[in-house]
This record gives structure tokens, C-alpha cells and sequence, in this order.
């Protein structure tokens, strides 16, 4: 599903809401996700996950075309843990079949 696809489905769901209105609305959570990340705050949403960064240090590298080694600054990776009940829907069709 892509952002707009949610948009429209929200907005369908919530007919009494423009759906400019969903937009922002859709716009500000992820913007605030993206903040707290930005700002290495973890994010949890009960139910659902939690968004944490992760660090990736330093390292030697080497491009696979040429053989040559490279070296890899340190970066920093969302990552996305699910919470138990978002882990429990997905796996509910294996135990019902």
C-alpha cells in the first residue's frame, strides 16, 4: 500500500473528513515519526511496533566490479520492531487453517 492508497482508503472509511484534511493528517504522523527518528528518540505504537534507530559503525568495504576496498563511514538505520498484536493478526490464518 502507498501513502496515497491509504489516503484514499482513509478517506473513504472517514466521508465526514476531506480528504485533504486525511492528507495532512497522514502527512503530520509520518513527519513526526521521521522527527523522533531524526532525533534518536524511539517511537512506539502500542499494538502495532516501535521504529528505533540502529547504528551501523565504520567499516572496509570492497566494491565487487573492481575488487578495490572502500571504506564505509558509519551510518544510522531506522529500524522496525512488530509489536504482539500486529505479530499475532499476521500469523492468525496459519492456525485457523
Amino acid at each position: 500500500m502507498t501513502k496515497s492508497e491509504l489516503i484514499a482508503r482513509l478517506s473513504e472509511r472517514y466521508p465526514h473528513l476531506y480528504q485533504r484534511d486525511v492528507e495532512r493528517i497522514v502527512n503530520t504522523v509520518f513527519d513526526e515519526i521521521t522527527a523522533a527518528l531524526a532525533d534518536g528518540d524511539r517511537v512506539e505504537l502500542r499494538g502495532f511496533g516501535s521504529f528505533s534507530v540502529r547504528r551501523r559503525n565504520a567499516r572496509v568495504g570492497r566494491n565487487p566490479r573492481t575488487g578495490a576496498t572502500v571504506n564505509v563511514e558509519e551510518k544510522f538505520l531506522p529500524f522496525f520492531k512488530t509489536g504482539k498484536e500486529l505479530r499475532e493478526r499476521l500469523n492468525a490464518d496459519d492456525e485457523e487453517g
